[in-house]
């Protein structure tokens, strides 16, 4: 089973720590295209830092940010769940986790960068800014660069096994697991009230960390949608289940209380 995850806007930058090792990471089958975006992103903010504000969507109150990107080759790195921060992560907490859990979490959940294409969570990486619709120069749209290079990495941290795909729309497209759609859950909070159903963003985030925190710690590996579905209804979720589509099945949980 792989978890994969969208990454979170805001970031905690390590204090101390090696620099950015490519070979380091997992996946060095995305190292090529790895190294162009943080060839890209570093020679925009180190040489042209105001072009980077408008290119990159950053507030002008905050220029750390541009230079941390100038830096990012020589910047301390920490695992990856230390430096992506935000709702989703702090609800799967992966240092709360037990024993068991983290190791599960280790080998089955990723998350997807626009920097590094796909991170496993003990990856050690630099805090970053770069959204996933930046179109940035030398390179282009991100969302195009990695269409064309994540699928090998894909393919690799995949194996035969189930894809649990919690990505947002903007990592969405990345890449599109059409080809392994009848293998693939996409999940979906819904917030009823009043007879009523609807997406509430902050809480689909955080809900969502809760249903990986929970997976992690039953044990539970299941390998088709219908097996995941079953697993977070035994779990205490209610879970309705779609058709198969060509991004695969996917299921809505359904809750009560924000």
């Amino acid at each position: 089973m792989l978890i994969l995850l969208p990454p979170s806007e805001g970031k905690t930058a390590a204090v101390r720590g090696k620099p950015l090792d490519l070979e380091d990471l997992r996946l060095p089958v995305l190292n090529p295209a790895r190294a162009k975006v943080v060839d890209a992103l570093v020679e925009l903010c180190s040489t042209r830092p105001a072009e980077a504000v408008d290119v990159l969507g950053i507030p002008k109150t905050q220029p750390e940010l541009v230079d941390a990107n100038a830096h990012l080759a020589e910047a301390p790195t920490a695992r990856a769940d230390r430096i992506y921060t935000g709702v989703l992560y702090d609800a799967l907490s992966p240092a709360t986790l037990s024993p068991a859990a983290k190791r599960r979490a280790t080998s089955r959940v990723m998350v997807t960068s626009s920097v590094f294409g796909l991170v496993g969570l003990a990856d050690r990486i630099p805090a970053y800014r770069l959204s996933g619709d930046t179109t940035l120069p030398g390179i282009g749209g991100i969302q195009a660069h990695w269409r064309a290079h994540l699928g090998p990495g894909m393919t690799e941290a995949l194996g035969d096994g189930l894809l649990v795909d919690l990505r947002s729309g903007t990592y969405a497209a990345f890449w599109r697991p059409e080809e392994v759609a009848a293998r693939t859950a996409t999940v979906r909070v819904l917030h009823e009230h009043n007879g009523q159903r609807k997406v509430v963003s902050h809480f689909n985030k955080a809900t969502k960390g809760r249903l990986v925190r929970a997976l992690l710690e039953s044990g539970a590996n299941p390998r088709t949608p219908t097996k995941l579905a079953e697993a977070f209804r035994d779990l205490g979720w209610t879970v309705e289940t779609g058709p198969i589509t060509k991004t695969g099945t996917q299921l809505d949980i359904v809750v009560a209380e924000i």
